[in-house]
């Protein structure tokens, strides 16, 4: 069964994370996005430790109380930091240099993209749910139709400094109600908004996007094997930016299109994503 642990990486960063599997097993690192909390990977991390790897789901910078510096200092909570959270992660669990599997999320996405990026020979493979590479997002964001562009008016939104508190009211109203529009379950809404639900862990969740601004930095080239998920009903990331991903990857590439299937892919279809991940691990072991 999954352990709930802490990691320390440096003074001032105490993880908390989810952890199942043996100790020496390859690592799958599990990277959750906005909004969500490491609960997210619960369904993934049984599947992986029975397979045979080390999963370990981290609740990342700033959603940790113990890895939580100044929010106001956006620094803090620059991309840089976020990647180097990760890779110093995957270092007190993964010995050595020996090559991980890396699995993210929405805003978790994005910075296994950048680990890919900078970081090749680390990975043995990469995942990537909801959130395309940063060069396709980017592109899609100046197409004529406006697609893309109206399905990203939250990231400007989340910029205002009353972004945590409008999100926070009514005892999270709004984030209740899209979590429940996406078919997360009851007991994960709950589980979420115990990390994500009040004041000091939401203002740093926002940092993110603060720190980083309406546009994305561009990447290279994607050198690992990807396997890509994105369910047709994702209400923050249209056809053109999932299908625009695979221009960006020279490695093996495989785009999983899950019908119906919206943000939450991890909680939605776990099954169904359970087994892809499976099978593309197998296909590319570290």
């Amino acid at each position: 069964m999954p352990e709930l642990c802490t990691i320390n990486t440096r003074p001032g960063l105490v993880f908390d994370a989810w952890v199942a599997g043996p100790a020496e097993a390859p690592l799958v690192l599990l990277l959750h996005g906005f909004a969500g909390s490491l609960h997210m990977w619960r369904a993934q991390l049984q599947v992986l430790a029975a397979a045979g790897y080390r999963a370990v789901a981290p609740s990342q910078r700033g959603y940790s109380p113990g890895a939580r510096p100044d929010p106001a200092d956006t620094s803090n909570y620059h991309f840089d930091e976020l990647v180097a959270d990760a890779m110093n992660i995957a270092a007190s669990a993964c010995s050595g240099d020996r090559r991980f599997h890396l699995v993210g999320h929405d805003w978790g996405g994005s910075i296994a993209w950048g680990i890919a990026d900078r970081y090749p020979e680390r990975l043995a493979s990469l995942t990537v749910l909801s959130r395309p590479h940063p060069n396709a997002f980017n592109r899609a964001l100046k197409l004529p139709d406006g697609d893309q562009a109206r399905r990203s008016l939250h990231h400007h939104a989340f910029l205002e400094p009353d972004a945590g508190p409008l999100l926070l009211k009514d005892g999270a109203r709004r984030l209740r109600e899209r979590w429940q529009k996406s078919g997360v379950p009851a007991a994960a809404i709950e589980a979420h908004l115990a990390v994500l639900g009040n004041a000091p862990a939401m203002e740093a969740a926002l940092a993110w996007y603060r720190a980083r601004g309406a546009i994305r930095a561009p990447l290279g080239m994607i050198r690992v094997p990807v396997l890509y998920v994105w369910g047709d009903a994702d209400d923050t990331v249209g056809r053109a930016a999932a299908q625009g991903t695979a221009a960006f990857v020279s490695a093996p590439y495989q785009l999983e299109i899950l019908p119906g299937v919206g943000h939450f892919v991890a909680e939605e279809a776990p099954d169904r994503l359970n087994a892809l991940i499976l099978a593309h691990l197998a296909r590319h072991p570290a």
